[in-house]
């Protein structure tokens, strides 16, 4: 059955004869005839009296007749929403995201994408590289922001940015009036660690440094660790992302050896394309870190 074949019965139906109704269909009355005859047999059951002036529905094509409307008002129905999704007047976007991405990278990527498309509804999940994968991967988000390398292979990927790790201290420490420091004057601090990969960075780093750092507190929310350091409990070492908008009570040093960064990424599944509203968020985070201008003004 065909959503065609449906729409030919309505009219036929509504105009009680094959001829006219043909007429309106701009289509020869045998293929018409030949359409319903295919539509009653795939039925099993006749739909229409063939009268010599008119025709009437059966007793099956009175039933068969508000269905048929229905579903193509459905169909129609469905084909909006498509249309919406695909021209972004409607449809919602789901998004993964490591802390410090959400944080100083997607607000002002969020906001320019809901001025231009307010219909499109946005959902936003923090948290860990490994959970959002794991998001993207179950189909819960749509487009994934992680550090990579991604822990699944069933992702493609794009690379963003590339950015160092840097120290933030307190305003009352020693090392507030230094720019840059190098990681092995620090075996006697203090330090909170920021969860998730970039620990992982911190703690390697700080090994190969040559000492086992003391940490005192780790936290996976950003705004924890920064009133910690501000509180003077320690130093952080942090992507740059996240020592964006910093308050004056804390500073940045940049760390000068050894070298730490890390790579952050856009992940869809490998094999599906981008949904109309992933690829336009997309854009417009490459356009912002193109443009060096995140909320962290740090790129």
């Amino acid at each position: 059955m065909e959503l065609y074949q449906l729409g030919y019965f309505i009219e036929i139906a509504r105009q009680r004869s094959f001829t006219r109704a043909a007429g309106r269909l701009h289509m020869a009355q045998p293929a018409l005839s030949q359409q319903m005859k295919n539509l009653e047999t795939e039925l099993g059951t006749p739909l229409f009296n063939r009268g010599r002036k008119e025709v009437q529905l059966t007793a099956a094509g009175k039933a068969f007749l508000p269905r048929a409307e229905g579903l193509l008002i459905q169909a129609e129905a469905a084909k909006a929403i498509v249309s919406d999704v695909a021209s972004l007047r409607g449809g919602k976007l789901s998004i993964a995201a490591i802390p410090s991405v959400s944080a100083c990278l997607l607000p002002e990527v969020i906001h320019r994408f809901s001025k231009q498309h307010a219909q499109v509804a946005l959902q936003l999940i923090e948290d860990s590289s490994e959970r959002v994968a794991d998001c993207v991967e179950s189909g819960l988000a749509d487009i994934g922001f992680l550090q990579l390398p991604a822990s699944k292979s069933a992702f493609k990927a794009q690379p963003l940015i590339t950015e160092p790790f840097v120290l933030l201290v307190g305003k009352t420490h020693a090392l507030a009036r230094q720019k840059t420091v190098q990681l092995q004057q620090l075996s006697a601090e203090s330090f909170i660690f920021y969860k998730g990969r970039a620990r992982d960075t911190a703690l390697e780093s700080c090994r190969k440094a040559g000492f086992e750092p003391h940490i005192v507190c780790e936290s996976g929310e950003l705004g924890t660790v920064r009133a910690l350091v501000a509180a003077g409990l320690g130093l952080a070492i942090v992507p740059r992302l996240a020592a964006g908008n910093l308050p004056e009570s804390i500073f940045t040093v940049a760390i000068r050896e050894p070298k730490m960064q890390r790579q952050i990424a856009a992940v869809w599944q490998k094999g599906s394309v981008l949904s109309p509203a992933a690829a336009t968020l997309l854009q417009l985070a490459t356009e912002l870190l193109a443009q060096g201008n995140t909320a962290s003004n740090a790129l």
